[in-house]
């Protein structure tokens, strides 16, 4: 993925963002609790398979374990298989997995995440390491393990009437092949990229998107990413004051440390629905988290204390949405 944290400063199109102070004792959240034992255990069914680079057995059968997963509980699937190119003119079969809650629903939220691996270990330490194949246990697999679950949740509470709206979570590919330290944007994203021509259903729109990346690493923190405080200020607030109200404050800051980051909010963007992005930071050196790109994005670097964090968030997001 083409996640560079540019340094120059892109100027928002909204002032004067106040702070949300932590949920009172009295604050009674409307959303189920999020199992973050749950989450983990379908992002370890994901690592299982190997590292899932474009065009390896392993890629194409966590495809289906995804899509399976999220069918698994009354989700409606919806598959877009494309042919694609990397930079360097390799093809590629590229599967977005979009699972839809309530599809009938006309109002609709949007909670996106990748789920392919990068083929190069090329920020790791060792030179030696920089041709083998990410795991992505953080880089990858927290997101969707996070969305399973938050479907599953979903599912539990169907009955209770308490979401009318509709849910969608798309599931990226190829979105962590491009050229490393290139500044063509175009080579990263490509399933993204792909979506937003074609949407998966036609006509398709949302309120507004969430794109969840690296969301479970150990000293993690979320700042406010530029490019979306640029197109979504207004969801930017919507997420970070729902996880200080719930308590999660530490996590998300409002310190104003998020660069610019070439990630698949971008596609959602152009093709017309507000979207931010919610992704890592070293909360100690700052920039990516350290296992970035590395042979150790492992499931042994990940804090359930932040997947904790950020699925409680997004399903405080989804059930305080009103239809």
């Amino acid at each position: 993925m083409r996640k560079i944290l540019y340094l120059l400063f892109i100027p928002l199109l909204m002032t004067g963002c106040k702070e949300v102070k932590n949920h009172t004792t009295d604050y009674v959240s409307p959303a189920p609790e999020f199992c973050v034992d749950s989450a983990y255990a379908y992002m370890e069914n994901q690592c299982a398979f190997g590292p899932r680079i474009m065009n390896s057995a392993a890629h194409d059968s966590c495809g289906e374990y995804i899509a399976q997963k999220f069918k698994g509980f009354g989700l409606t699937i919806y598959d877009q298989y494309a042919d694609s190119k990397l930079y360097d003119g390799t093809p590629i079969k590229m599967r977005n997995i979009i699972a839809s809650f309530n599809p009938e629903a006309a109002e609709r939220i949007l909670i996106s995440g990748h789920w392919d691996s990068r083929q190069w270990a090329d920020n790791d330490p060792e030179e030696a390491n920089h041709n083998t194949p990410v795991l992505a246990a953080n880089d990858g697999a927290s997101s969707i393990g996070v969305m399973i679950e938050i479907a599953r949740q979903l599912q539990l509470q169907a009955d209770s009437n308490k979401v009318q709206i509709g849910v969608d979570f798309i599931c990226w590919d190829a979105e962590d092949s491009g050229e490393s330290g290139s500044a063509n944007e175009s080579s990263w994203c490509l399933g993204s990229q792909y979506w937003s021509g074609i949407r998966h259903v036609d006509g398709y729109t949302a309120r507004y998107g969430i794109n969840l990346d690296m969301v479970g690493g150990r000293n993690t923190v979320f700042y406010r990413e530029q490019y979306s405080m640029a197109y979504a200020p207004a969801v930017v607030d919507k997420v970070w004051g729902a996880a200080h109200r719930i308590g999660y404050g530490k996590y998300f800051s409002y310190e104003d440390k998020g660069g610019a980051i070439t990630d698949d909010h971008l596609q959602v963007n152009r093709g017309g629905i507000p979207c931010i992005d919610v992704i890592g930071s070293d909360k100690e050196k700052g920039g990516f988290p350290s296992t970035w790109h590395t042979i150790y994005d492992t499931m042994e670097n990940i804090d359930k204390a932040v997947l904790k964090a950020v699925g409680q968030t997004m399903l405080e997001v989804i059930f305080t949405e009103q239809k």
